[in-house]
């Protein structure tokens, strides 16, 4: 069951990596059952922005803070003591996958489970029956459950992608963040984990906030799109008004090479 507190609010939030600044007075709300891209050129604050949110990078000192699913993250440049409960509502998708290589498909998928049972199972794989038949159940709806018992490390991109959506559904998730999930995949594995993301938020009405480099696919799978600009939001609006004018201001002269299947 999804909550009606936003997904997330960000207010007035900047970080500074030496003399960089990633993020500068970003603010921002993202409400429940929105599906919206972050897009912009490398460095100008999208993983930042999306780490933050989840606690996983600490924001600058200041009047910042975040808040998700109306618990307050981080203030004041440091996390709070509602991060941990706030991160149980949250399925982290990365591009890099963050499977453990060495454990079958399955046992990973059951790791999304963690959050509601003592540690101890988890670490004897003691996994309740309804949550072994939820991981099951995840695995099929995203198409890879005949490779339940093979180790996540043999694995295609696509296929190790989905598996870490499907824990995402086994952990009970009320929003998806989706850091690059499809930089290193194939157009075909790459179509099929933004149709998951899509369905998972109109059927299950999940928030998706999913940060991406191609232009193209932000445009056909997103409602919304957030433009950020050496770390500040400088489009944040429907993607069907995002115009040529705008992404040469986001990108420049050679805006086209952030659209993908133009290239493939």
């Amino acid at each position: 069951m999804t909550s009606t507190a936003a997904v997330t609010s960000v207010r007035d939030v900047s970080k500074t990596f030496g003399a960089r600044k990633a993020l500068d007075g970003v603010s921002l709300e993202v409400a429940p059952g929105e599906m919206v891209a972050l897009i912009g050129p490398s460095g100008s604050g999208k993983s930042t922005l999306l780490r933050s949110i989840t606690g996983l990078q600490s924001i600058d000192p200041g009047k910042g803070a975040i808040d998700v699913f109306g618990l307050n993250v981080q203030k004041n440049g440091r996390l709070t003591g509602q991060a941990r409960d706030a991160r149980r509502r949250i399925g982290m998708i990365f591009q890099q996958f963050n499977l453990v290589g060495r454990l079958s498909l399955f046992s990973n998928v059951m790791l999304g489970a963690l959050g509601r049972l003592p540690g101890w199972r988890g670490v004897l794989g003691l996994w309740p029956m309804e949550d072994r038949r939820r991981a099951m159940a995840a695995l099929d709806r995203v198409g890879v459950s005949d490779y339940a018992a093979q180790r996540a490390n043999t694995l295609s991109g696509g296929q190790q992608q989905r598996g870490a959506i499907a824990r995402a559904i086994v952990q009970g998730a009320q929003a998806i963040l989706a850091d690059e999930p499809v930089a290193s995949l194939d157009p075909v594995s790459a179509r099929k984990v933004m149709e998951l993301l899509v369905e998972l938020n109109r059927r299950d009405g999940l928030g998706v906030i999913v940060t991406l480099h191609q232009v193209d696919y932000a445009l056909r799978y997103c409602d919304r799109v957030v433009a950020l600009k050496a770390g500040k939001v400088v489009y944040d609006g429907p993607s069907t008004e995002l115009d040529t004018k705008t992404l040469i201001d986001i990108y420049g002269p050679e805006f086209e090479d952030a659209f993908w299947e133009t290239k493939s």
